[in-house]
């Protein structure tokens, strides 16, 4: 998030333009990104000398911690602008896997219907499975789950080992978070959901009822 933020304005200062979320590098001026909430794969050809690009981490592979050629350099930091002062920092610490790295995430959506229902039923299934914990952006709206849980086009993109969406009806905003997790679970008592479209394992069931059943199995 923090390249996100900055590379605009390395893109603006060199006078080029910028290829954000890229998923592939087809040659070194050419590449592919999603567009239309990840329903379109729009293949861009840049003819800028210097390339300024943001890549969507989910869509490659981690790179080796060692063995790379490329020269690190020190560079020295310039004083703060007179005009900008520090006044803090709030880090806010998680005792669960970072969202966007996590192997496994549990998602609760609108269906949960309140804060204490989404906490009581989501956090044991998070800690049986050692799982981050998500929401849909509904939820986020209703006050269920904090912001920086929302999972979805207008929140993080995710693509874990597994991902268990429950009481989610899969917005396609939502699905263009999700959908390149490797295993999708999804419970709901709509058959109809959209989730279910992308959904490995889908559940038709009330998720009071199926949630605490599926933590007494594991």
């Amino acid at each position: 998030a923090s390249g996100k933020n900055i590379a605009p304005r390395v893109a603006a200062k060199l006078d080029v333009g910028q290829i954000s979320d890229v998923t592939k590098v087809d040659s070194p001026d050419t590449f592919e990104r999603p567009i239309y909430a990840g329903n379109a794969i729009a293949t861009v050809q840049s003819l800028d000398a210097i390339k300024v690009i943001t890549v969507r981490t989910t869509g490659f592979d981690a790179a080796p911690a060692s063995g790379g050629s490329a020269a690190v350099e020190s560079v020295a930091a310039l004083a703060a602008s007179a005009q900008v002062s520090f006044m803090g920092s709030e880090i806010a610490k998680n005792d669960r896997p970072e969202l966007t790295a996590a192997k496994i995430i549990v998602s609760g959506g609108r269906a949960l219907g309140s804060s204490e229902k989404f906490m009581e039923v989501m956090t044991p299934l998070a800690d049986k499975l050692g799982a981050a914990m998500g929401a849909s952006r509904a939820a986020v709206d209703a006050g269920y789950a904090p912001n920086d849980w929302q999972v979805g086009q207008t929140g993080k993109i995710v693509a874990p080992q597994l991902y268990v969406a429950v009481g989610i009806s899969g917005a396609i905003q939502h699905l263009a978070g999700m959908k390149d997790s490797k295993v999708i679970v999804a419970i709901n008592k709509d058959p109809e959901a959209p989730i279910f479209s992308v959904a490995d394992y889908g559940l038709e069931a009330d998720l009071f009822v199926a949630v605490p059943e599926l933590i007494s199995a594991l």
